[in-house]
């Protein structure tokens, strides 16, 4: 049977091994497989497999993908966020009421992760939280860039591949720091902290 102490004896306990441990320290100590299940959780998605956690700076945004219309597509965007492609990538172009685009490990828009995707173009709507691929003219150019739309744009339907949908926090995406011109280039942009599949949290 475990006994309460009084005040004057937990003085004298030793203190907690992390209490002085620098913040970045921290980060490295693993959690307990019950606490991950738990944060795990807590980001209600139908299928963590196919689910990602963006970073913003100013708060997390859950992307719901859709392997079943854009399977290549999606099999490569995890590959990619498994390797850390995205993490510190820039938002180089956003266009306020339009959308915010990302993925270029340039920060200008030009380049990509050197493999190009064939289009997987699909029914479903360009609208406000769609998640969908940047290209060039090509239709098959698309890489690792992608972009989120702020609004409803019917006029990119059929257009671009449709891969995924913000279901959380898109506030924090309305949030992101937009560009100026017409074409929406961002001085001194924002920036993903961080992307990872909910599954591997």
């Amino acid at each position: 049977m475990s006994e309460l102490l009084g005040k004057s004896e937990t003085k004298n306990l030793a203190k907690s091994e992390t209490k002085n441990i620098a913040a970045e320290e921290k980060k490295k100590i693993g959690i307990s497989e019950t606490r991950a299940k738990k944060i795990k959780h807590s980001y209600q998605v139908k299928d963590p497999e196919n689910s990602l956690l963006l970073k913003l700076k100013d708060g997390d945004v859950i992307i719901e993908m859709y392997p079943g219309e854009a399977p290549n597509h999606v099999s490569r965007i995890k590959e990619l966020v498994r390797a850390g492609f995205y993490n510190g990538l820039k938002f180089h172009r956003v266009i306020e009421g339009f959308m915010a685009q990302t993925g270029c490990p340039l920060g200008t828009g030009t380049g990509g992760s050197g493999r190009k995707l064939k289009a997987e173009f699909n029914r479903i709507p360009h609208k406000r939280g769609t998640v969908s691929m940047a290209r060039a003219m090509d239709v098959d150019s698309a890489d690792s860039q992608f972009f989120i739309c702020f609004a409803d744009c019917p006029w990119l339907n059929g257009q671009y591949t449709v891969w995924g949908e913000v279901t959380s926090g898109m506030e924090y995406v309305d949030a992101i720091k937009k560009g100026s011109g017409a074409n929406g280039m961002v001085a001194e942009p924002d920036e993903i902290i961080s992307m990872a599949v909910i599954a591997d949290l």
